[in-house]
């Protein structure tokens, strides 16, 4: 099954939240930090959104730092993925 987001919408994938800290720290589940660097799975198409011509600027494969708290959060064949829309994603990592 396969999710093609519609509008000016990205699915991405977190990456996994650090399970140790830089001194060798074990932190548990609640002392995680929530991640904000994704992988973009797939891109809407762009378009019209809210009277405004929006075109689709990242694409499949960036690597990419998302407001902290964004996005709705899917579960699909035992993966986690996040629909955001492109004005939550803050930057492109190169």
């Amino acid at each position: 099954m396969t999710i093609q987001p519609l509008s000016d919408r990205v699915l991405i994938k977190m990456e996994e939240a650090e399970e140790t800290t830089k001194s060798g720290i074990i932190l548990s589940g609640s002392a995680k930090e929530k991640p904000q660097i994704a992988d973009v799975i797939s891109v809407g198409p762009g378009g019209v959104v809210d009277g405004k011509e929006v075109k689709m600027t990242v694409k499949v494969g960036d690597r990419v730092i998302t407001s902290k708290y964004s996005g709705t959060e899917i579960k699909l064949d035992g993966q986690e993925y996040t629909i955001v829309r492109q004005s939550d994603i803050l930057a492109v990592v190169k």
